[in-house]
């Protein structure tokens, strides 16, 4: 199954480079010439990756599309391109995952292009992988630990003696080597 990719730009000769470079290398793309054409499309149909320009029919062009794409069901990795780069909190504020600038080299474009799908479509199957049954099944039927209704001194003497001990192991570990150096010298000085 081809991945779909759409490209979102004002300039016809980017757009068409774009595109004929991508399918050549065997994606399905698709073109939007305006910020508000891209929106469209995105609510038309589903994308792998969105790839849009930052300033078209107006500033928030870019930024609108990115928007829209982030609002999507389906989720798609969204690259800003732009010839004009800005700083990386601000291009991931805007929710992009990658800002391309252009102009770039064709196997450049394309190895950040991969990697970007690659590392999307991980996220996503780890956002969407379920519980697997046997764990679910496994918590769900896990038993509340029981508690005795017996008093202590009500309880088998074997179950007292094993307590018992087990505490006297704990209390013995938890007691630092001075303070029971300094028991050991306190009963030794007894007359």
């Amino acid at each position: 199954m081809k991945r779909r990719i759409l490209l979102v730009d004002d300039e016809v000769a980017v757009l068409l480079t774009l595109k004929a470079v991508l399918e050549i290398s065997g994606f399905d793309v698709d073109t939007a010439a305006s910020g508000r054409e891209g929106k469209s499309k995105l609510r038309a149909h589903q994308y792998n990756m969105v790839i849009t320009d930052m300033r078209m029919e107006s500033d928030d062009a870019g930024a609108e599309v990115i928007s829209a794409a982030q609002s999507a069901s389906y989720h798609p990795a969204i690259a800003l391109l732009t010839a004009f780069p800005i700083a990386e909190e601000d291009w991931q504020t805007l929710g992009a995952d990658k800002m391309l600038v252009k102009p770039m080299h064709t196997q450049v474009l394309l190895q950040q292009i991969e990697k970007l799908l690659a590392s999307h479509e991980a996220r996503l199957t780890i956002w969407s992988v379920p519980l697997p049954a046997s764990a679910a099944a496994s918590k769900a039927a896990k038993p509340a630990p029981v508690k005795s209704s017996r008093p202590a001194a009500k309880q088998p003497a074997a179950i007292r003696a094993a307590a018992k001990k087990s505490l006297a192991g704990r209390s013995a570990k938890n007691i630092p080597a001075k303070k029971s150096a300094a028991k050991r010298a306190a009963k030794s000085s007894k007359p």
